[in-house]
């Protein structure tokens, strides 16, 4: 039987690599790809680009991913 591993999260985390909207990138994204990268995850992207958070507050933005890596 063959072991697939996964890594699943609501990180909330807003970094350009996955919200090319939003400009910054933060340094604790990189401690993430590490881990990630440690057990020889990928970063899986979705089909359909939908928000997952939706907030009050008409000055924010809405888009908020939810990461899974395979």
């Amino acid at each position: 039987m063959n072991n697939i591993l996964i890594m699943t999260g609501d990180f909330n985390i807003r970094d350009n690599n996955w919200n090319l909207l939003y400009l910054h990138h933060l340094t604790h994204i990189d401690t993430l790809w590490e881990v990630a990268d440690s057990f020889n995850l990928e970063l899986s992207l979705p089909i359909n680009q939908v928000s997952t958070l939706y907030i009050d507050n008409p000055q924010d933005s809405n888009l908020v991913s939810d990461l899974m890596f395979f």
